[in-house]
């Protein structure tokens, strides 16, 4: 099946404190603000019009993930498979004025998601002035399903995304793109929620500069800096001010030879043996990582 789906085009979360949730995404990951009216601040981190689209509401929540396909014929094509594969469309009208054609659907497990065009993008509008970490994109983004195999076949149906890897129970499962990095959503299993957003770090000296920034904040790592065996990326973790959680990631492996590749299958899941499975370093995911959840809003 064709990729329809490139890459993750920006995350939209309801947030009850909009300014203390700006603060920590400008002051420690180093995000700029785009846009900001009475309803909406758009956050980037770099010259894309909106990557963090914080609305403001009576509860902080998930609202919709964003992914990004290359063109409107493919947004289109998107939109006609909605349907057939069990879900429901919700607006065939882009969501952001920074995107040219979209479709939202929502599952029947409660997630949301918006397919679009690219969004509007200056090619060198990156560098901008800022006392945050300065992440280089948006990256991956792992959502929580109570049923991932549903969740993966309506994703692979609507938008052409593939299994990178999974484990062998579906706790946790990885799906790539169009721009084929190892994943580009993360499923994992339980309660219809939120797991992380990840921002992409270019050097490894940035944790050391987040560490250092997360505690002028009074803040701290959540788990990390550490390397993930599936992705082959860096790592570490933190909470915001709205409780979401934010993974700093590492630049991926890339899945080459899209036609010949097997997704993997780990089937070593009993610890402690299973650590270096997920982890190169050997750091085990402590429990507040492994139960997080960040609820998503209801869908009319």
């Amino acid at each position: 099946m064709t990729h329809i789906v490139h890459a993750v085009g920006h995350m939209k979360v309801n947030v009850t404190d909009p300014e203390a949730v700006v603060r920590d995404a400008t002051e420690i990951l180093g995000l700029q603000v785009t846009s900001r009216d009475g309803r909406q601040t758009w956050l980037s981190s770099n010259g894309r019009a909106a990557e963090l689209v914080l609305i403001h509401a009576d509860e902080n929540s998930a609202h919709t993930i964003g992914l990004e396909a290359l063109t409107p014929e493919l947004v289109a094509e998107a939109a006609s498979r909605v349907e057939a594969a069990g879900c429901r469309i919700v607006s065939e009208e882009p969501s952001l004025d920074c995107i040219q054609n979209g479709v939202t659907f929502a599952t029947p497990e409660g997630l949301r998601f918006e397919i679009h065009t690219p969004v509007r993008n200056v090619t060198y509008g990156r560098r901008y002035p800022t006392t945050g970490v300065g992440a280089n994109r948006i990256d991956h983004i792992n959502l929580k399903s109570p049923d991932p195999a549903a969740t993966r076949e309506q994703l692979t149906a609507i938008g052409g995304l593939k299994l990178s890897e999974r484990m062998v129970n579906d706790s946790l499962s990885w799906m790539y793109g169009g721009n084929r990095q190892h994943h580009i959503i993360g499923v994992v299993k339980g309660e219809v929620g939120l797991h992380h957003v990840s921002f992409e770090f270019l050097e490894f000296n940035q944790y050391l500069r987040l560490g250092d920034i997360l505690d002028r904040f009074d803040k701290q790592m959540l788990w990390g800096p550490g390397r993930h065996r599936p992705g082959d990326n860096t790592y570490a973790y933190y909470t915001d001010a709205s409780g979401m959680m934010i993974e700093c990631s590492g630049v991926m492996a890339h899945i080459a030879d899209d036609a010949d590749f097997t997704p993997n299958v780990i089937t070593n899941l009993d610890r402690p043996g299973n650590v270096r499975a997920m982890n190169v370093w050997g750091t085990p995911a402590p429990l507040e990582w492994r139960e997080y959840h960040f609820p998503f809003a209801k869908v009319a």
